[in-house]
């Protein structure tokens, strides 16, 4: 069998960083059989880098990592509103970002991007203790304070450390496809999937019960997508009423009940078409869409792009 290829990882350690946000990348993307990825960690230069919260970093490369990688994760870091990383940091971001590589900050890190001018006219995220600091300093940035991440192509942001999770597997949902993201989710013991645009916290408190209410109906719908799903089984499971359910389900997941319930469905579809032989029709009965028809219609429009062209692109390297 041919090697598989690695794909190139760089974690970039500015001064200040936060230990959890260094660590987050660095252990998502470390390489292992079910992650064919090469991590390297860097600084402005090689040697040692002081963090913040008591942490400092020893680092073995410099800037010319970034000459090495396809994607390159800015932690965030300590002050990032007090001055711009240094100008040579600057330069090899724009450069690797001319070369085609991806850009990936993780909470206050969107202060070092907006700093090349690439967030300009962009929507971007950060740390919401932070949000109106990066929009005061980077007025051209559409700054959301309420999304986990946002994903502009080669630009990509995320709220704070733990949104540096989903950013990371919605990364490797896009590499790797659904399978390995969940692989890498339950090894992290994390959520598969939190869509991007769920909020960052929620802005009045809810009572713990339905929380763990609306957690064990999601679950619950997950092991019976096959079967049909409408918003008063679910509510019914949830124990509140169709109205409720529904009001409170978009403030904790971002979508309204369908909405999740069919990209579970697609999801479900996607591993399906990555690690089995089933035919689209077979796939689309399991998921609860009848007909292959009806999975191409959501499929396309959820994703872009067709089952069997989804299934060519996981399976060419086979």
């Amino acid at each position: 069998m041919p090697a598989v290829r690695l794909h190139r990882v760089a974690v970039l350690v500015l001064e200040g960083a936060k230990p959890l946000d260094v660590g987050i990348p660095a252990q998502v993307f470390t390489t292992r059989a079910s992650m064919p990825y090469e991590v390297r960690v860097c600084g402005a230069a090689p040697g040692l880098v002081t963090g913040g919260d008591g942490l400092s970093y020893h680092v073995a490369d410099g800037l010319d990592a970034l000459e090495w990688a396809e994607i390159v994760f800015v932690p965030g870091y300590r002050f990032p509103d007090r001055e711009d990383p240094p100008p040579a940091v600057v330069d090899a971001l724009l450069g690797a970002h001319r070369r085609g590589t991806r850009l990936a900050a993780i909470s206050t890190g969107a202060f070092a991007l907006a700093a090349t001018g690439l967030l300009d006219g962009r929507r971007a995220t950060t740390h919401w203790h932070y949000t109106r600091a990066l929009a005061e300093k980077h007025p051209l940035v559409k700054v959301d304070e309420n999304v986990l991440f946002v994903d502009e192509g080669s630009v990509l942001t995320s709220a704070g450390a733990a949104s540096g999770i989903d950013l990371c597997l919605h990364i490797l949902r896009g590499d790797l496809g659904v399978a390995a993201s969940n692989h890498a989710a339950r090894r992290l013991v994390a959520a598969p999937y939190r869509s991007g645009g769920q909020a960052q916290y929620v802005p009045r408190s809810v009572p713990e019960p339905l929380g763990e209410r609306f957690a064990a109906t999601r679950e619950w719908a997950l092991h019976r997508l096959g079967e049909p799903l409408g918003l008063d089984a679910l509510a019914r499971h949830a124990g509140v009423s169709a109205r409720t359910f529904s009001r409170r389900f978009v403030e904790d997941t971002g979508y309204t009940p369908m909405q999740w319930v069919m990209r579970a469905r697609i999801d479900l579809a996607r591993e399906l078409l990555e690690r089995s032989e089933r035919s689209v029709e077979q796939i689309a009965a399991d998921v609860g869409l009848g007909t292959g028809a009806n999975l191409r219609l959501h499929f396309q429009r959820i994703l872009g792009t067709t089952p069997s062209d989804y299934r060519r692109t996981f399976t060419k390297g086979e």
